[in-house]
């Protein structure tokens, strides 16, 4: 059986970023939990940023498939769509790489502020697609899709994230009411 140097540099450098942060992992540390030298990790990365970019696609490619999953064909649009971002931000949430990436963010390492914001981008372009195909499909009016994606993301991390630092949680339900009043009754077809 072929060993997979790369899935192990890949994966011990995950788990160094989860339990340490970016910046306090060292390629040293990434080497000696890959049990592989050194050198072998500049086979497959240039650098540690490229490391962490590579394990960002790899994270946003994980999450897109939990998101679509979340999809029925019988669901209203904002239905689905409700579900899709909820998964795709339970996912992050739950993701202890994740985690611990948004928790350095705070502290501004350039490299880890970066990766955030192509995972960010990466939700919106996401959102923005199912906009397009939801206006062409007049489930909602012409819109925007992109600022529409974002104001979609950023009212959900409000209410999940930043409510939930001094208020009760919010359950799905009253999450997807909330959604539904204050982004879907604005962009209906039917109103």
């Amino acid at each position: 059986m072929k060993v997979d140097r790369k899935k192990q540099i890949v994966d011990a450098a995950g788990k160094s970023f989860a339990l340490f942060g970016y910046k306090a992992t060292s390629m040293e540390q990434i080497a000696k939990l890959a049990n592989v030298g050194k050198g072998t990790i500049y086979t497959f990365f240039n650098n540690k940023e490229d490391l962490l970019h590579y394990i960002m696609e790899d994270l946003i490619n994980e999450m897109r498939v939990a998101a679509e999953e979340t999809f029925e064909a019988g669901l209203s649009f904002h239905e689905n769509v409700h579900r899709a971002i909820y998964k795709m931000l339970e996912y992050r949430l739950k993701h202890q790489l994740a985690i611990k990436l948004f928790e350095e963010a705070k502290f501004g390492t350039p490299e880890v502020v970066e990766a955030l914001n192509n995972f960010e981008e990466a939700i919106i372009n996401y959102i923005t697609n199912i906009l397009k195909q939801a206006i062409e499909a007049g489930d909602i009016r012409p819109c925007n899709p992109r600022i529409t994606a974002f104001a979609i993301l950023k009212v959900y991390v409000g209410l999940v994230f930043d409510w939930e630092k001094n208020n009760p949680s919010l359950s799905k339900e009253e999450l997807a009411e909330l959604l539904d009043l204050y982004i879907f009754q604005g962009i209906s077809a039917n109103h």
